[in-house]
């Protein structure tokens, strides 16, 4: 029995406990409480320390970790044709992809999390999650706009499960992802989602991320019309959003489909979505950065919608931090509503960790401290001028930890990072993705981007 002590414990299920400790029998948690009332055990004290569940980044792109300031691009679809340019150049490699989802899953497990949501084309992030012992869903990406590509796409996903699925392991497992209902078209769609629920996989779908979306599904205008009218696929109004065309389809209903983004939602979407049971993830940084606005969450969390945060491509928003996505949560809520009260630091906190694990159906696992529940925890030092001083601690883990390193981390009870430090990290790792990268932007540069 290994006895994890700490100044603050935040189970999130439940209020903080101080001078807590949580007793982890084997890969389960079989204490949480305070110290005076603990089992015996191996002691391990973390000191002056937040310990909380590890943290759920229910959507990013691992293997996109090595395009971080290289691919920045403003859309999916010039982004999309830089990729498919640099991979028939060879830069994106298999093996290059593979150290960047790596890179991407360290850097996240020195940040405390331990569950990760992943979009992937390559396929790679699954290798990645495993090699690393972290959990997780790999959401194997599927493209198709045109008519014409609904047999040769799904069989080419077909293919890509059948191979990654002896990859799989109880903690890192499969899943789809239909691009976005730009990019995939309704047949297709149908298609895929029929196809995984046979095979009893989970659906995510890049949804109302922009304004460009809505206008391409209302008008058949804008840049992605023009996009899709150049490569010769034909394009019709189609639909109110997003949100309605999946409602249409029966896609939301019967599926149930993980939805990314939700910026761009009217109040008949948020409707429709706490209708359907479809959770949502919030990347409140990348939406930012990218200028596609701020979704309005408050609305989501007040119809009854479970909301997870994701980081999105470190490309998109930089680092792989959920506890800066907490933060901003927070703040971009309460600047775009006007009210102090939209979003609290503990509805943000629970956001990061059991909001992202319902969003992926593992909250019966992970996401918070509860006996039973497998040991995937994360714990922040607190003893630092820059925090300093700390009286609130769900305060201090939304406002105050971000960029903060975490100094104990387990997953399933197996220690990932202790005192700091990443167990087996491969140190030649980092260097190799920055020859990578920077052989890519070479490329990209010379290509004019």
């Amino acid at each position: 029995m290994l006895l994890l002590h700490a100044r603050w414990l935040l189970p999130i299920a439940e209020p903080p406990i101080e001078h807590g400790t949580v007793a982890v029998d084997g890969r389960r948690i079989a204490y949480v409480g305070p110290r005076a009332g603990a089992p015996r055990g191996e002691d391990h004290d973390l000191g002056d320390a937040l310990l909380m569940p590890g943290l759920v980044n229910a959507h990013t792109h691992l293997e996109l970790t090595g395009a971080r300031g290289v691919l920045d691009e403003p859309s999916f679809w010039s982004r999309a044709r830089r990729f498919a340019q640099a991979r028939a150049a060879a830069l994106f490699t298999d093996d290059a992809l593979l150290d960047a989802a790596r890179l991407g899953v360290a850097q996240g497990l020195r940040a405390g999390i331990t569950t990760y949501g992943d979009s992937c084309s390559s396929g790679v992030a699954l290798q990645a999650m495993v090699e690393a012992g972290v959990r997780g869903v790999m959401y194997q990406e599927l493209v198709g706009p045109a008519p014409e590509q609904r047999e040769s796409s799904l069989a080419a996903l077909r293919d890509a499960i059948d191979r990654l699925r002896p990859l799989e392991t109880e903690l890192a497992r499969l899943g789809v992802a239909p691009y976005a209902v730009y990019a995939v078209h309704e047949d297709l769609l149908i298609d895929a989602c029929v196809y995984a629920l046979g095979q009893h996989l989970p659906i995510a779908i890049h949804l109302a991320e922009c304004a460009a979306e809505i206008e391409f599904l209302r008008e058949g205008t804008g840049e992605l019309a023009d996009a899709l009218r150049a490569l010769g696929v034909p394009v019709d109004r189609r639909s109110h959003s997003p949100v309605h065309l999946l409602k249409e389809l029966a896609v939301s209903d019967v599926a149930r489909p993980l939805l990314v983004h939700g910026v761009e939602l009217d109040a008949s979407d948020v409707s429709f979505i706490a209708e359907s049971g479809c959770p949502v993830v919030h990347c409140p940084a990348s939406n930012a950065r990218r200028g596609h606005g701020i979704a309005p969450v408050a609305e989501l969390l007040a119809a009854g919608v479970t909301v997870g945060l994701g980081t999105d491509a470190v490309a998109d928003g930089e680092r792989m931090d959920v506890l800066d996505q907490a933060r901003l949560a927070v703040l971009l809520q309460r600047a775009r509503t006007g009210r102090a009260e939209a979003i609290g630091a503990a509805q943000a906190l629970e956001l990061a960790t059991l909001g992202g694990a319902r969003a992926l159906g593992l909250d019966d696992r992970v996401g918070s401290l509860e006996v039973g529940k497998d040991a995937d925890l994360a714990a922040f030092p607190l003893a630092s001028s820059r925090i300093a001083p700390t009286h609130d601690p769900v305060a201090a883990a939304v406002f105050a930890l971000a960029g903060t390193p975490a100094s104990f981390v387990s997953v399933a009870g197996s220690v990932r990072v202790d005192r700091g430090e990443l167990r087996g990290a491969d140190p030649d790792l980092p260097a190799r993705v920055q020859r990578a990268s920077e052989a890519l932007l070479a490329w990209a540069r010379a290509q004019g981007a």
